[in-house]
Parts: C-alpha cells; structure tokens; sequence
C-alpha cells in the first residue's frame, strides 16, 4: 500500500477515528455512504482528499479520516476465523526469518491477517486452506489491503488438507497455524528446503509439545518456543502507571530449521 503523499481515493482502505479513539474500518466507494450513531459521512466527501483530514458526520460528530496501519486493518477486518494478533505476526516474521522473494507455504489461511502480513514482507505466499470459504475470506482482505497493487502471482490460495499433501516445492519457509502442525512433518523434505525455517503458531502448550517430540525425532536444529505478552502504559501527566488490562496469552510461536536429507 505505497499511497503516502497520495489523496484518498475510490476503492482504498481508509479509518475513521472519533473523538472516543473508536475506529471504524471502511472502503472508499464513489456515493456510498458511512453510518453511525450520529449521522453519516459521504464517502464523496472523502475521495480526492488529503490522508489527516479531519470531516464531520450529518450528526456533527467530528472523525479523523487515517489510512490504517496493518495492525488496523487485521483487527478490523472482516474474519472467517480467529485471527493472529499483530503482536504475534511481528515475532513470527522475525522467527522465520522473511525476506523479500522468499517462497512461503502458509497452512491454514483463515481470514488472511498472516498472509497480510508475509506479502507485505516481500514473500510469495502459497496458502493451504482445508475450507473454501475461509480460503475465499482470505483472498477478499488480501485484495482489499493491497487494492490493485499486488501482483496476482505473489498470492495463492489452494483447497487441501496439508495433513494428507504439500503441494510445491522449494519452498524457504512454512508457517503453520494448525490443531496438529506435527502431522505435517511427514512432508516436508519434499517441499522444504534444506536450511529452511519452519514456524507453528499453536494456542495449547500441549500442542507445542507434541510437535517439539516429532521434530526431536527428524532432521531438525534450533527449536525454539516463545510466549509473547504485550502491556501498555497509561500516560497522563504525572498519571503514569501500566494499565489495567492487558494482552497476555495469545499463543505459542514455536520456529525450527531443516537440515535437509544430507
């Protein structure tokens, strides 16, 4: 989404901040309209303007006009399934260490905010996704954060079950967000290759454990498992403290390497 220094314009993702920090997460459309509470915004009166602005509903409540961030976007957009917070996606693209023209395999899609995140990276993602309709949902918040700016060959979602096949191969990296990622091991010296990095993404320690035990028993190196916890601050004048709530568990990111079959 390179639209810095750029106006608003029809089809683009845009956010609405009001004056409670409540965001509301719209695409641009030539006479659409947004409603709220209190009145309605043109979606005319946004297009051709400048990103900032500041615009009023027919209620008179006042609303910055932002174009979101990826993190706004993945906690907005519509989900088919439980999304991967934002505060997990940035450790797990550290973790497997996603590089532009890295080849990915990424199983199961869900609502797309990982693959978001991988093609923003640079990577060339092929997903796996068991269900169409989560597969179809995927694609949608794909084409909507990218509008036409990604190239069609970047982004692949197939219907399989990767617990039965990979489809591919030479694939750098796999990252997992499955129930049982240990059963696709059986697969991977068909499609990994040798030094590449394989991430799971698991809610249960229990899964975790399971899929460590396989891994112990094959050609892998360098397993590791990390828990990443998010606090925020209250910071108001001499008010500072952390505040009450907080992100704590989410899931476990657990990252090995392949050694190949040398």
């Amino acid at each position: 989404m390179n639209n810095e220094n750029k106006l608003l314009h029809e089809g683009e993702l845009v956010l609405l901040v009001d004056h409670k920090d409540r965001r509301y997460l719209l695409t641009l459309e030539t006479n659409s309209e947004f409603h709220s509470h209190s009145g309605f915004v043109s979606h005319n009166e946004l297009i051709g303007k400048n990103d900032g602005v500041k615009i009023k509903s027919s209620g008179g409540l006042e609303y910055l006009v932002l174009r979101p961030t990826m993190s706004d976007v993945i906690l907005k957009m519509p989900r088919s399934a439980q999304i991967i917070y934002p505060k997990d996606i940035g450790p797990i693209l550290i973790a497997a260490d996603i590089a532009p023209g890295h080849n990915v395999l990424e199983s199961g899609v869900g609502s797309g905010a990982l693959s978001i995140a991988l093609l923003r990276a640079g990577a060339n993602v092929t997903g796996i996704e068991l269900r169409e309709d989560f597969a179809q949902r995927a694609r949608k918040n794909v084409e909507a954060f990218f509008a036409e700016e990604l190239e069609r060959d970047r982004y692949t979602v197939l219907i399989g079950d990767a617990y039965e096949k990979i489809t591919g191969s030479g694939y750098d990296r796999m990252v997992l967000d499955l129930p049982e990622p240990w059963r696709v091991i059986d697969h991977v010296e068909n499609c990994l290759r040798p030094g590449g990095i394989i991430v799971s993404y698991s809610p249960s320690i229990t899964q975790v454990s399971q899929l460590t035990d396989r891994l112990d028993r094959d050609k892998f190196v360098m397993t590791e498992t990390q828990e990443i916890l998010l606090r925020s601050w209250h910071i108001e004048g001499r008010a500072v403290r952390p505040d009450h709530r907080m992100v704590a568990h989410t899931g476990f990111i657990t990252s090995t390497r392949y050694l190949g079959n040398e």
